[in-house]
This record gives C-alpha cells, sequence and structure tokens, in this order.
C-alpha cells in the first residue's frame, strides 16, 4: 500500500539580515508534490538588529479550530487558514519566543528572554499564567506568576529555554543549557525526566523513548527505552551552492543546524535545518525518504515545523 506523504507548515528565521531585507517567512511543504510555497514574507521596521538575530523572523506554530498562531519575537500573531492576520496579542514578559503548544483552551509559549513560560488564554485573548524557571543550590526550582501584573521576573535568559510541550501528563520544557527534558509537577516543582545534550532543540517523548535535534552533533535523535538508539546525520550540501557562506561572523548561520521538529505518526519525523530545509524519516526503515529545500541562504534556518491540518 502506498504511503501519502505530509504537508507541513513551517516557520523561518532569517541571521545577518538588515533593514530591507526578509528575517524569515511563512510556508507550506508539500512532500508528495516535493515542493514549497511561500505564504508569509516577514518583514517590519520595528525588529531589532541589535545582536545575531534573535528578534528576526517567526518561530512557534499552534492550531485553534480554523486560526493559525505564530509566534514572533516578543508578539503572539493569529493568522486564517489563508494566511490573512487577523490580530497580534503582547505581553510586557513575552520576550524571545521559541516553541508555542496549544493545549486545551491555552497556548503555552516559551519566553526566552525571561527563563519563563507564558500561558494565552484562548477564550479571554490574555495571558494568565506565566512560570519562571531558576536554579537554587544546584537543584531546579521556580515559581508561577501573574503575567497581567507588574510583579514578575526580571529578563534573563540563563538557561535559554526554547521549548514547551504539553499533554495530558502535564507540562514539559528545555532549553539550550538546561541540559535535560524537564518537567513541570502540578505542585510547581521540577523534575528531570532525562538528561539531554547542551544545545540540544526540539525534545519530546515519543515511542517510549525521546526525540530530539542534537543540534551540535548535527544529527536528529531517537533513544528508545529499549532497544537501538538511531542518529540520523543532517543534510548538507556543496558550498558552492551555499549563498551569503561566511556572513555571519558569530558562526551561528551554518549548515545543518537541526532545530525544528514534528511527529508525523508513529512511524515518521520531520526534522527542519539551515539553509532552510525539511527532511522527512522514516525511523521503523532507518532512513531519510525525502527532503524539500526552500532557500540556499545560508542565514536562512527553519524554526517551526508542525503537520499541517486543512
Amino acid at each position: 500500500m502506498a504511503i501519502k506523504l505530509p504537508k507541513l507548515i513551517a516557520t523561518s528565521v532569517v541571521r545577518g539580515s538588515v533593514q530591507g531585507e526578509s528575517h524569515g517567512g511563512i510556508y507550506t511543504v508539500d512532500f508528495e508534490k516535493q515542493e514549497g510555497q511561500q505564504h508569509v514574507d516577514w518583514n517590519t521596521s520595528n525588529i531589532d538588529f541589535e545582536g545575531r538575530g534573535a528578534d528576526r523572523g517567526l518561530r512557534g506554530i499552534a492550531f485553534d479550530g480554523d486560526d493559525i498562531y505564530i509566534a514572533a519575537s516578543d508578539e503572539l500573531f493569529c493568522y486564517d487558514k489563508d494566511f490573512n492576520l487577523n490580530v497580534s496579542f503582547k505581553n510586557r514578559y513575552l520576550k524571545h519566543a521559541h516553541e508555542i503548544c496549544r493545549m486545551n483552551r491555552r497556548i503555552f509559549i516559551s519566553s526566552t528572554g525571561f527563563d519563563s513560560l507564558l500561558a494565552f488564554n484562548l477564550d479571554t485573548k490574555k495571558f494568565d499564567w506565566g512560570f519562571h524557571l531558576r536554579q537554587e543550590y544546584d537543584q531546579w526550582a521556580g515559581g508561577t506568576f501573574d503575567p497581567q501584573r507588574d510583579k514578575g521576573p526580571r529578563g534573563v535568559n540563563d538557561f535559554h529555554i526554547n521549548m514547551v510541550h504539553v499533554n495530558d501528563d502535564g507540562i514539559f520544557l528545555s532549553g539550550l543549557r538546561s541540559n535535560g527534558l524537564l518537567y513541570l509537577t502540578p505542585g510547581n516543582s521540577i523534575q528531570i525526566i532525562c538528561n539531554l545534550p547542551s544545545g540540544t532543540h526540539n525534545p519530546r517523548l515519543w515511542n517510549d523513548g525521546v526525540l530530539f535535534n542534537d543540534t551540535a552533533s548535527d544529527c536528529v535523535r531517537f533513544i528508545p527505552r529499549e532497544g537501538e538508539e538511531q542518529a540520523h546525520k543532517i543534510i548538507t550540501y556543496k558550498e558552492s551552492d551555499i549563498e551569503f557562506a561566511g556572513i555571519d561572523d558569530s558562526n551561528i548561520a551554518r549548515q545543518s543546524f537541526a532545530r525544528g521538529l514534528c511527529t508525523i505518526d508513529d512511524r515518521f519525523i520531520a526534522v527542519g535545518s539551515s539553509p532552510s530545509t525539511i527532511s522527512l524519516y522514516d525511523l521503523d526503515n532507518k532512513q531519510r525518504v525525502g527532503t524539500v529545500n526552500l532557500s540556499m541562504d545560508i542565514r536562512n534556518a527553519i524554526h517551526g515545523l508542525e503537520v499541517w491540518p486543512f
């Protein structure tokens, strides 16, 4: 029986761009047709150009009915399924947002610039919950706060929280410098689910194991509770085919930077990388089965990645 390949939605960020250039966008990617289509080109005069591109581009993706919610650095945008912008929302504790996740009537957002998580209420259209992660005497700790009030956390980025995943089991989070997948208990304490390499993106529990982008090692890994670990190298291109190579002095913009990860079912996963490429892997057969490239600009990197539901 032929397997129908998925259609995905992806966001991208562009590092090293200047005023007047694109800073990323929103795409749909059809693996059946082996093609991608850009729907939104992100370019605004309000972007902060200090640093390594922290405010540029679009990030996490979540759905609520026919609405598509997409996070930028300090703003949550709501598009319809034809990519018309309906409305957007800000909060003083939303800064350098990364991944987002919907659970029931809330969207949870990783607010990297405050080492925090925020929750946006889809019914009241307000940010109504926050959690600030801390370390005390080398132990994980934290506490909740009301993002509508002034007495929240100060702006810190010690752990670079870049992932939040919420399901019936609870709230999971991690960061570049958390060195593990963390679980927020109902009593607001933190438990370590498993250790992870420094620099990890997009970890999640899946198929009785843990799946994550081992970004520092240029691969995506699946480590089951029992059985053989899988590590799949991220696609690379000929250097002569790369556009804007060497423009980023920080070397953050590089080939095979793995970020963006979604599960299709219990067998297939999709992984984002730079220059903006999405790869489909079959973990049953332990192989990459397809790729779609959206740009050969080395500065252009995938960020958010989800299955297209429409």
